[in-house]
């Protein structure tokens, strides 16, 4: 399942790329460096793990951390893959470091 957004010209995809029972890891396509995953959780909040070391980069709610870890490990290969397909065909729209650039 993936979810695309729509802003004006930039449109983004929300791709699913692994789901374990109710976890769902999500690539943002026009999303920003360090390369990381989103991992959506049954009660609505989310977390990012960076793809380089595997760290979390928000706080992980009380409970789950190691539950998260563990699926993103099983996961974790696939899941970079993903990232590499959709931002390594970023276009011209994207300057070095993953930011959108101001000349369109």
């Amino acid at each position: 399942m993936s979810f695309c957004i729509t802003y004006d010209t930039l449109v983004i995809t929300t791709p699913t790329v692994a789901r374990e029972d109710e976890i769902q890891f999500i690539i943002r396509t026009r999303d920003h460096d360090p390369p990381h995953v989103h991992v959506s959780l049954p009660d609505g909040k989310e977390v990012r793990i960076n793809l380089n070391d595997g760290s979390f980069m928000d706080p992980v709610p009380k409970g789950k951390g190691k539950t998260i870890e563990q699926a993103y490990r099983r996961h974790a290969e696939a899941i970079r893959e993903v990232w590499e397909e959709y931002h390594a065909s970023r276009g011209p729209d994207y300057e070095a470091g993953g930011e959108l650039s101001d000349h369109h």
